[in-house]
Order: C-alpha cells, then structure tokens, then sequence
C-alpha cells in the first residue's frame, strides 16, 4: 500500500531511521571531539527529533515514478 506522497511506509520509515541515527553518531562525534565528553541523552534526542522532522516531511512531498 502507497503513502500519500507515493513512498510505502516502511521505506519512509527506513530512511526516516537512518538518517536519525546517522546524525546522532556525527553529532556524538562532534560533540566528543569539542567538549571531550559524552553528548547528553536529552541533547541527543533533540538532535534526532529535529532531523526527523524535515526528513519526514521532505519524504512525503517525493513520487515515485
């Protein structure tokens, strides 16, 4: 079954998850490499939620042909 924006969910899904996680580990990254510490869990979430949002919604607005 097709989404609305012509995408199947577990693929928007998928990439929605993918991106997240692979922001988290830059963020982790670059957070370590400045303050040489852990990045906060909270801080981490909010890195995660952020980037689903815009990937979401750029999702959405994608046909596939």
């Amino acid at each position: 079954m097709l989404a609305f924006g012509g995408m199947p969910l577990w693929q928007r899904l998928l990439i929605t998850l993918a991106t997240m996680l692979v922001t988290s580990l830059v963020a982790s990254l670059l957070w370590r490499w400045l303050f040489n510490a852990d990045i906060p869990s909270y801080l981490s979430g909010i890195v995660c939620g952020v980037t689903a949002l815009p990937i979401r919604e750029l999702l959405k607005r994608i046909e596939i042909r």
